[in-house]
């Protein structure tokens, strides 16, 4: 299949969007004490554990990912990964000195919240990159055998999820849960490689 190629601006421009965009989402979630599905949502769990930042913590638990995608996603896919997740890491952590918020509803956080991380993760997806974590076998298995990437994540989040209920009360399960339907929505509707030709092939 012919694959078109966005020059080299629109990627720059695309990936500082859908990486803010991204970071905003997870800042959302972060200030209501919400929890998200793959690597994001290991790593809000893990940091009420540990004394690591949120961003830390998130590049860390990539870094496994990153070399499953360096293998069988292609050398640029993987660097373009790592660059995505290292944006998001360092704009989570550096958020909290430029915004401050008084009043943050959770119902508010989790559904605006998902919607800009699923938007974030879209137009990286859309610009054969991503997040690095999950998004890499995400990725891998729509490709490969042309299960619905939203469907996919659905299934990690929800495990995800259902791990964190030892931890959270039941209100931010399910506020949690919301906001995981808000990201997967985005991606089951608007992510669909037959519609748009510039998307990742995975190495043969």
């Amino acid at each position: 299949m012919h694959i078109n190629k966005h020059p080299s601006y629109e990627n720059v421009i695309a990936i500082f969007t859908g990486t803010l965009f991204a970071a905003v989402g997870l800042f959302l979630l972060q200030q209501s004490h919400l929890l998200t599905g793959g690597t994001a949502g290991l790593a809000l769990l893990v940091s009420h554990f540990i004394p690591i930042s949120l961003g830390g913590l998130y590049f860390i638990l990539n870094c496994p990912f990153y070399l499953m995608a360096w293998f069988q996603m292609g050398k640029r896919f993987a660097l373009s990964s790592i660059l995505c997740g290292g944006l998001v890491s360092v704009m989570v952590d550096v958020l909290p000195h430029l915004i401050t918020i008084e009043v943050l509803n959770p119902v508010f956080a989790a559904v605006f919240g998902g919607l800009l991380l699923g938007v974030g993760m879209l137009i990286l997806f859309r610009h054969r990159t991503s997040l690095g974590g999950f998004n890499v076998l995400v990725l891998f298995l729509q490709h490969k055998f042309g299960i619905s990437a939203g469907k996919i994540q659905l299934a990690i989040d929800s495990m995800i999820l259902i791990t964190s209920c030892l931890f959270i009360s039941p209100e931010l399960l399910i506020l949690s849960i919301v906001g995981v339907i808000m990201i997967n929505m985005v991606l089951a509707i608007n992510y669909k490689p037959e519609r748009y030709t510039a998307t990742l092939q995975p190495k043969k």
